[in-house]
Formats: C-alpha cells, sequence, structure tokens
C-alpha cells in the first residue's frame, strides 16, 4: 500500500534570540500514490524544513499536511507518532545511526519500535532477514557486524537508507541521501530507491541539490526563498 502526500500554504519562521526569521512562506507541493519527486533549492531555502513538516517531525505555524485526503499535522501526539513509525521512511542527512549497534542492528531498530519488545523478540529472524537482504542491497553485506565508528560515511549513509527503507514505509522522505557519496556509489544508491519505487509504488520526496539527481524523478520542484517557484517535468 502507497499513499498520497501533499501540503497547502505551510508556513514556518524560526526565532533566533528577539528576531524572527521566516523559512516557509506558504508552501503547496504533493506527491501522488507510486510518484518520485525530488525538491531541489539553494541553501537556506526551507527543502529540510518542508520534508520535517510533511514528516510530521515538526508543526507548522499554519497551512495543512494531508494523507490520502485526510488532515494530519493537527492530530494528536500519539496519533502522529503511529504515522511517523508506520507511514514514513526518513533518510536524514546526518544519518543518526546509534553507535553502540552494528550495522543490522541499527536497520532492524525500527521494527523494535513499531513491534515492541515481545512481537520483536518473536519476529526477530525475519525481521533480521529482511535487514541484512536491505544492507546487501546497498552495497554493505561485508559491512553487517560493523559499528558506525568502524565504517566510512558512504557506508554509514547507506546503512541509514536500508534503516529507512526495513520497515516498508508508505512515504519516504529523504534529505540529500547520496550528498555523501561518490558519484558511482550515489548512481548505485538512487537505483536502488527507483527500483523500490516501481516495485513497491513507494512514494518519494527527495531533497537534491544536483540537477543530475534531480531530474531522473517523475517531477521536480524547485523551491526558492521558502516559496515553490516553479514545477519542472523530469527529464527521464
Amino acid at each position: 500500500m502507497t499513499s498520497h502526500i501533499a501540503a497547502f500554504g505551510l508556513r514556518k519562521s524560526y526565532r533566533k534570540g528577539k528576531i524572527e526569521v521566516p523559512v516557509l512562506g506558504g508552501v503547496d507541493v504533493d506527491a501522488a500514490r507510486g510518484e518520485f519527486v525530488t525538491v531541489m533549492g539553494a541553501s537556506g531555502s526551507g527543502k529540510s524544513t518542508m520534508l520535517h513538516l510533511l514528516g510530521l517531525l515538526d508543526q507548522p505555524d499554519a497551512g495543512q499536511v494531508v494523507l490520502d485526503g485526510r488532515r494530519i499535522d493537527d492530530r494528536p501526539d500519539r496519533e502522529r507518532d503511529r504515522l511517523r513509525n508506520r507511514t514514513f521512511g526518513f533518510i536524514f542527512q546526518f544519518y543518526h545511526l546509534l553507535p553502540e549497534l552494528s550495522a543490522v542492528e541499527n536497520v532492524m531498530m525500527p521494527h523494535l519500535i513499531r513491534e515492541g519488545v515481545f512481537s520483536y523478540i518473536r519476529k526477530r529472524k525475519q525481521i533480521r532477514r529482511d535487514a541484512e537482504e536491505l544492507l546487501d542491497r546497498v552495497g554493505l553485506g561485508h559491512r553487517m557486524a560493523h559499528q558506525p565508528s568502524e565504517m566510512s560515511g558512504g557506508e554509514i549513509q547507506r546503512a541509514a537508507i536500508a534503516r529507512a527503507l526495513v520497515a516498508r514505509p508508505e512515504v519516504l522522505l529523504a534529505d540529500e541521501p547520496t550528498g555523501n557519496l561518490d558519484s558511482s556509489t550515489g548512481q548505485g544508491v538512487l537505483d536502488l530507491l527507483r527500483d523500490l519505487n516501481r516495485e513497491r509504488g513507494l512514494t518519494m520526496i527527495l531533497v537534491t541539490h544536483d540537477q543530475q539527481i534531480a531530474h531522473q524523478a517523475d517531477r521536480v520542484v524547485r523551491l526558492s526563498e521558502g516559496r515553490i517557484e516553479e514545477w519542472v517535468p523530469a527529464l527521464v
């Protein structure tokens, strides 16, 4: 199952001391079921903030986030927690792997949060197989037992990508997922995401500054000074 994610009139500002800094000034954006959308824009244009709002990691000052026709940004905390864990997958710019766990244990972690301890223990063997399969697909079959301190930045990023995908999210939100990878490895990861997009009908919104990556999507959105500047058909 996949989902249609949309936002209407998103506004967000942050305070720096006594100064209010506007980041998003009324953004409308959407990704249809199974669509792969990339978001481009200069540093500071609000790309990461927009992803955080779409994935319920933060709340807008104004506007709405809508999933399959139903507003979700105003739901109670417990329901928003459930949506973050079961509906959305996140690939962060700065990994957030747990340093004391191995690569495979880090990838398994979303299932522990989702299932709870007792259910997780019952399903542990299958969960581990799924985690190992994804690590193998991102080229880390030889690194499963390694902790983040024993891996390169690119390997850590690939482990983070596997972690985002292991729980089979309906919507994947990715913030510069290939930013710390060399061009060959980055293209391999992008090919994997595109394959999963096609195989599972995974809805994807990916932030990037790389035009070559952006134009491999179904559609490109350009964000400028906190607003959608234009919609660009991808060159696929």
